[in-house]
């Protein structure tokens, strides 16, 4: 079992936000880890809030920025198609570095934290996590916060 995680970043990071990459890398592979998933792939992007805009309207018509997007390969409980021992494609996630700055500040916690929430939260969103309900919602947050727990992003207070 391994994922593979690819990261293209589309604007500058801080050098305080130096670490991200590595974070959604070992976060991803965490869920991966904690789902049992088989050899998959998963591509993510840093984008601008301006960036993440156009995909929100362009994809869910809805007309403004946002903190992360999905974009499964899957749909939920479609059977995985590929090639005996190629990886299988999951989708791609996109992270509005900006927005995540932001609410790292408002939600009084470490950027490493919030970037490896919107992952694990996007990613989540891949393997057909949804949060459309209570119930829904609940399942998605605890294991959420189980994840970053297990890579030591618990949240603070």
């Amino acid at each position: 079992m391994s994922l593979s995680v690819e990261i293209e970043t589309q604007l500058q990071l801080e050098p305080e936000e130096s670490s991200a990459k590595v974070w959604v890398e070992k976060c991803l592979k965490e869920v991966a880890e904690a789902e049992k998933l088989p050899q998959s792939e998963v591509s993510v992007t840093f984008v601008d809030n301006e960036e993440i805009h156009r995909l929100n309207r362009e994809y869910r018509q809805v007309d403004r920025p946002t903190d992360v997007l999905s974009f499964p390969q899957w749909e939920p409980g479609e059977e995985w198609l590929v090639p005996e021992g190629e990886n299988i494609p999951l989708g791609d996630i996109v992270i509005s570095v900006p927005t995540a700055r932001e609410q790292a500040i408002r939600y009084q916690h470490s950027f490493e934290r919030e970037i490896g929430f919107l992952a694990v939260h996007g990613f989540l969103h891949l393997l057909g996590y949804d949060h459309q309900n209570e119930e829904e919602e609940r399942k998605m947050v605890s294991r959420q916060e189980e994840i970053l727990s297990r890579v030591g992003l618990k949240r603070q207070g």
